[in-house]
């Protein structure tokens, strides 16, 4: 028998129109709603499982008809206000019954009530989702195969970039490749890697990829448009990117400020100190927020961006401007700043 494979691939956009859609049917719009429980301690629990593809009104009738919900209203309620509904983990999950839609959600996402729960999270590189997923239980050879065998989007031979960050739980027994192609499959269904998948006026899926995990890797979520239009800004007169986060990519290392002169010579096509241009492929996974910004970046004519301190990241056109900034990094990270 095929082994299960179960994904929630439910956007804010589907959340919205199913929701309205069942109050318009419903005729109704209030919305019953158990109280939260101060503590769960000793209160009956369910294991519920959310099938793959499953919509928001889907997921919210499991809750009800499992009793963990007075009302599949107040879930919708509470899934259209917290954008964290869509990262709702795919598989089982225990939750308490007879609690709030707010304590639902909570519980859907709370990693310990999940069983073999696979995190691919922002940013991560291939290598280190493989890494995953051999401390899943995986050998080295099934997952080399699955990788081997592993369906792309058209434009694509390479697999870096495109297992989508999200939580996966897989039925026991489920094969390697199933495993990773529903993590390469849950890419194609995200709303905004569709738009990304469609290409733009000037720039290939594979481009525009390549720019999202660059963005990905270089700012803080608050910061995505601004360093996707200094790369395009970039692109545009031909300046070389260069960005840090290649030469990680290139040295397979993380949490480090500071770049070596040696490190930017290194000699490899993504090293965007040496080579103009793109590099020849992603440098990890993106999340919706950094391709929602390669594929809508700012208006700005920053060329340069730099971190001056933990979330203080400043952008100028200013070559003068970057080199004050500069200083005043140098002294922050020898000072302890970023430890």
């Amino acid at each position: 028998m095929k082994a299960l494979v179960r994904v929630v691939a439910a956007g804010v956009f589907a959340i919205l129109l199913t929701f309205s859609l069942f109050l318009i049917r419903s005729g109704s719009t209030s919305a019953p709603d158990y109280q939260t429980l101060s503590s769960v301690q000793g209160v009956e629990e369910k294991v519920i499982e959310i099938p793959a593809g499953s919509t928001g009104s889907e997921i919210a009738q499991i809750l009800f008809d499992a009793g963990i919900i007075k009302s599949s209203q107040a879930y919708f309620r509470v899934a259209v206000g917290d954008a964290r509904s869509e990262k709702v983990a795919p598989g089982r999950h225990r939750l308490t019954v007879k609690i709030s839609a707010q304590q639902a959600l909570d519980q859907l996402l709370d990693p310990a009530r999940i069983p073999n729960l696979i995190k691919v999270n922002e940013g991560m590189w291939r290598s280190e989702i493989q890494s995953a997923l051999n401390s899943y239980g995986y050998t080295k050879a099934q997952i080399k195969e699955a990788f081997s065998q592993l369906q792309l989007p058209k434009g694509f031979s390479d697999s870096e970039g495109l297992l989508f960050p999200a939580q996966y739980s897989f039925a026991e027994g489920t094969p390697a490749l199933e495993a990773v192609q529903e993590m390469g499959d849950r890419f194609s269904r995200e709303p905004q890697a569709k738009e990304l998948l469609k290409g733009s006026k000037k720039y290939s899926p594979l481009q525009l990829l390549i720019i999202a995990s660059i963005v990905q890797a270089e700012g803080d979520t608050k910061d995505f448009t601004k360093v996707a239009r200094v790369v395009y800004n970039r692109l545009a007169i031909d300046m070389p990117l260069q960005m840090d986060s290649t030469v990680h990519f290139i040295k397979k290392v993380r949490g480090e400020i500071f770049l070596s002169r040696n490190s930017t010579l290194l000699n490899s096509p993504y090293n965007t100190y040496r080579r103009y241009g793109l590099p020849p492929g992603p440098i990890g996974s993106p999340g919706s927020a950094a391709i929602a910004a390669a594929l809508n970046p700012a208006p700005g004519d920053w060329l340069y961006f730099i971190t001056v301190a933990p979330g203080d990241t400043r952008f100028t056109s200013s070559i003068k401007e970057f080199n004050t900034w500069k200083i005043l990094y140098t002294k922050n990270r020898k000072a302890g700043a970023f430890n």
